[in-house]
């Protein structure tokens, strides 16, 4: 219990600590408003290297395989320079790719190769849409803190320390930086942070299947309103021709923040929504662990319900049938 303190205090004060620092050089690095965006003045990117250092100082703390931390940090380093620099889309892609297939080769060798290939566009998806989910305040810390909670507390009761430790970390550096990225956010996690946490999201996700702590459909249960958002919405783009890699705001929640005019209060029902994705995750894994499947596809249903609901009101809202939305605040 000592150990979990230490790691989920020391998380946060890091995570803290880094992103006050950052902070001091807040002209620096800013992301502009724009029509692709929800934000509507400059906002210091960044924050997320608080989460990041973070995970990396447990990794070590902890005596992790150090082809985690190496992982986390060429992806961090990639990420710090497409923040700066906006890196070639298939630059980043094969990076991403690279850096998932070093970490399976360490915890999937033996798998046939169609499946190594499946975990290889699993994890590489997951990367990327995490980042893609990264478009409004408080929105990516909190399924972070959700997800990486549900991680750790299963990984826990399989005794599987480390990896836990490393989680417990990054939700104690998740919930310290909300405390900056709350509506209205102070500075935004940016690529530096969202793309590592969509990656470890995604690893330790198939990691945990191959060494048999949770099956296949406990991760996307746990992640799911963030996949399933950022699936569908990439799907629909791909099918009109467009370029899934170019920012936009066609999700979900981005919708729902344009409908409502308000960040925080879109965040708060998606939080609702992580909860229970999260908690329905790990009592079907403890309670009924057979009726698993069932449950990934009734979840799915109740999303893609949720998900023609949004459809609907914003189609309403876009022809002008319901009062516009009030100014984003």
């Amino acid at each position: 219990m000592k150990e979990i303190i230490l790691l989920f205090a020391g998380g946060a004060a890091l995570c803290w600590l880094v992103v006050r620092v950052r902070l001091l050089f807040a002209r620096r690095g800013l992301d502009q408003p724009g029509h692709r965006s929800l934000h509507t003045v400059p906002v210091p990117h960044g924050g997320g290297l608080g989460i990041v250092a973070a995970a990396l100082a447990a990794c070590l703390y902890l005596g992790v395989p150090a082809f985690w931390p190496l992982a986390i940090l060429a992806l961090a380093l990639v990420s710090m320079l497409d923040d700066a620099f906006q890196l070639p889309f298939w630059l980043r892609l094969a990076v991403h790719l690279g850096v998932a297939a070093y970490v399976l080769n360490q915890i999937a060798s033996g798998l046939p190769l169609w499946q190594w290939c499946a975990c290889l566009l699993i994890v590489a998806w997951a990367t990327n849409a995490y980042n893609f989910m990264d478009g409004a305040d408080g929105l990516a810390g909190s399924m972070a803190a959700v997800g990486f909670g549900a991680y750790a507390l299963v990984l826990a009761q399989a005794a599987n320390d480390q990896l836990a430790g490393v989680c417990v970390a990054v939700v104690g550096a998740s919930l310290a930086f909300l405390s900056f990225n709350w509506h209205p956010a102070k500075i935004f996690a940016g690529d530096v942070g969202a793309i590592p946490l969509g990656f470890m999201a995604g690893a330790f996700g198939v990691y945990g299947v191959h060494q048999h702590v949770w099956p296949a459909w406990f991760a996307p249960v746990v992640f799911a309103p963030f996949l399933a958002d950022a699936t569908v919405t990439l799907l629909r783009r791909a099918l009109r021709g467009e370029r899934v890699w170019q920012a936009h705001r066609e999700h979900y929640y981005q919708r729902m923040v344009l409908m409502d005019g308000r960040h925080d209060r879109v965040c708060k029902q998606w939080i609702v929504l992580m909860l229970g994705s999260a908690a329905l995750a790990v009592l079907v894994l403890y309670g009924a662990p057979a009726l698993g499947p069932w449950m990934f596809a009734f979840w799915m249903a109740v999303l893609a319900v949720l998900g023609l609901w949004v459809d609907r009101r914003w189609r309403a809202h876009a022809f002008g049938k319901r009062q516009p939305a009030p100014r984003l605040e």
